[in-house]
């Protein structure tokens, strides 16, 4: 891709995407999550009514009046968005591939934390790391992670979501809202998920294609594992391999629920051919 075509991509993007964040989920985004606490702001004279917990007896002492600390909520936060790069992010039947729908979600939390004055970091992963921005604030920055997004190339097909958590853990010494936008079309992560969720705000985001919960019956039929690079024919008119392919997915799809219930963190699932801003509307005001 050329640099004029991608710079309009980006802007494409930054056009709908912000529309969305500026009129949908500004608020509903400040609202959901709180600042890390109450960090201090300065010492006052004490006022009746001020609660004598918050003297400061050393400036007290010093002055030889009453004085207390004065304290504000702690507004800035930092997001993190973790974006599966893997193979299978190039599916979709319907409006748009996987990855095209992982784009524009990540720009609509992003611009929303931007909003919000709050920092915004990516970590694009495989079944390695293949790429960390650290957080930043700033439009520029933002439409940094879009590009990124948009024209970045891993270097593996497959996937390992627990090491990409691990990771997260390792960089990120404070909380961080962290968005993980996936097909979850995996497992053995459960574990580390309940870890890094005691840690930070972790909410997952299942992104997927609806011919992918089932095998249609098409006869004999060539199909190719994109995160392997396996090729094998299927006997599609198989009820048992149907069966079986259903039941695969369907697991794969109560694993995630079930992994992100237990950990505390929060889920939601959302088809290439749905309205995601809806969903995530929905779930900012669940969460409110």
């Amino acid at each position: 891709m050329d640099t004029k075509e991608l710079l309009k991509k980006v802007r494409k993007i930054e056009i709908k995407t912000r529309r969305l964040s500026d009129h949908v989920f500004g608020g509903e985004y400040h609202s959901t999550f709180k600042g890390r606490g109450m960090t201090f702001s300065e010492v006052r004279k004490y006022q009746y009514g001020d609660d004598v917990r918050a003297i400061d007896w050393n400036v007290t002492a010093r002055c030889n009046e009453p004085h207390i600390k004065v304290f504000e909520e702690e507004r800035e936060l930092t997001m993190m968005l973790m974006v599966d790069v893997s193979g299978s992010k190039f599916f979709g039947t319907q409006n748009q591939f996987k990855d095209e729908m992982a784009t524009e979600i990540s720009a609509t939390l992003a611009f929303s934390a931007m909003q919000n004055n709050d920092k915004i970091g990516l970590i694009l992963f495989s079944d390695a790391i293949e790429l960390f921005i650290p957080p930043k604030k700033g439009r520029s920055h933002v439409l940094r992670i879009i590009r990124e997004l948009i024209e970045f190339k891993p270097k593996s097909k497959k996937t390992d979501i627990g090491a990409a958590f691990k990771y997260l853990s390792s960089v990120m010494k404070k909380k961080a809202i962290t968005f993980v936008l996936s097909d979850f079309v995996a497992d053995d992560y459960d574990q580390t998920l309940k870890i890094v969720g005691k840690k930070h705000d972790i909410t997952g985001i299942r992104i997927y294609d609806k011919q992918e919960e089932t095998i249609p019956n098409l006869g004999l039929v060539q199909m190719k594992d994109e995160e392997t690079g396996q090729v094998q024919v299927i006997n599609t008119a198989s009820k048992k391999v149907r069966t079986n392919y259903a039941a695969f997915y369907k697991e794969k799809a109560a694993y995630f629920e079930e992994s992100f219930k237990k950990s505390g963190s929060g889920a939601l699932c959302t088809r290439v051919d749905e309205d995601y801003a809806k969903k995530l509307l929905g779930y900012f005001k669940n969460r409110g």
